[in-house]
């Protein structure tokens, strides 16, 4: 089994996205990338965007050489979507690209109804039936029930996937390590890696102390079952997050790890430094305007931001 991580916060975007190759599938798993609109009240530095948009293009190369595609639920970072602003992947970009893939799918009973609507996009457009997967086995891959996007009674849920080869590894979303039925789950499936969303330690008004505490149950009991468990989505908006891997390490003999030590890359956690982004590379009036309009392009950012991350890591 070979697993790549795509895009994820570590990895300098907003979503969950990676590709499974088994000895007869090659699984793409949340095709989708984003990043946060307003942060700090500023949109995306340049920087951040010119990583989207080679995100964008790996899951497009990926969806094009995929067998199948599974899509935990139906949010702006996790879907292509037809409506998609600047920073998020456009299902105009896969029109007639790999026609008779199978995409796998939560039950449209389970779907509020903006992502029934982008469910409805994504078939329509694309002229893709969708699957309906959930609490199923098709071949090297299962598929759990509905489990709650972070804490129970949220009104969004998730699907988690594990995929079994010479490995079983489990995809669980943006659960959030939040709720003790996702965990329960993953736990049964007796998995050897994770890929899971943390908590979002960014939102301090939103998450109370008990949930907090409730998610590092939630890590710990997982770090000590697994052998890799990668956290990232959520966790790593925010510099704690990091602090909150790094405490977790010290907890178990198993490895711990965020999606870019994964994939033995530079950690790139743009949305946590999206500030201090603006003050290295100042960004002239109208950028984004002209950047929506095609007008820019990020070539000049990508170059800085590159050099500036190698100083950084050398320093």
């Amino acid at each position: 089994m070979n697993i790549e991580i795509i895009g994820t916060e570590s990895l300098g975007v907003r979503g969950l996205s990676c590709f499974v190759q088994t000895k007869d599938r090659k699984i793409l798993i949340d095709p989708g990338a984003a990043l946060g609109y307003i942060r700090h009240g500023l949109l995306p530095h340049p920087f951040q965007v010119a990583v989207d948009e080679r995100v964008q293009t790996r899951i497009v190369n990926r969806w094009s050489q995929a067998t199948d595609i599974v899509i935990s639920h139906f949010h702006g970072d996790h879907v292509p979507l037809a409506d998609a602003n600047p920073y998020q992947l456009s299902i105009k970009k896969l029109i007639g690209l790999n026609p008779h893939v199978r995409v796998w799918t939560k039950s449209i009973d389970y779907l509020p109804p903006l992502e029934a609507k982008r469910a409805d996009a994504i078939s329509s457009i694309l002229k893709i039936d969708l699957i309906d997967a959930q609490d199923s086995t098709q071949g090297s891959m299962s598929f759990s029930l509905p489990v709650p996007h972070g804490l129970e009674g949220s009104d969004s849920t998730v699907m988690m996937t594990k995929i079994e080869d010479n490995c079983r590894f489990v995809h669980a979303s943006d659960n959030q390590l939040l709720n003790e039925t996702a965990t329960d789950q993953i736990l049964a499936w007796e998995p050897e890696i994770v890929l899971t969303g943390g908590p979002p330690l960014y939102l301090r008004d939103k998450l109370s102390k008990d949930q907090v505490r409730r998610a590092w149950r939630n890590a710990v009991r997982l770090s000590k079952a697994v052998n890799i468990l990668i956290i990232d989505h959520h966790l790593l908006r925010d510099f704690e997050g990091v602090k909150w891997i790094k405490r977790l390490v010290g907890k178990t003999e198993k490895q711990v790890m965020c999606g870019a030590d994964f994939m033995k890359r530079p950690r790139m956690l743009l949305e946590a430094r999206r500030k201090q982004l603006y003050r290295d590379m100042p960004v002239p009036e109208g950028w984004h305007d002209a950047y929506a309009k095609g007008k820019v392009k990020t070539d000049r950012y990508w170059n800085q931001g590159l050099h500036k991350s190698a100083a950084k890591e050398r320093s």
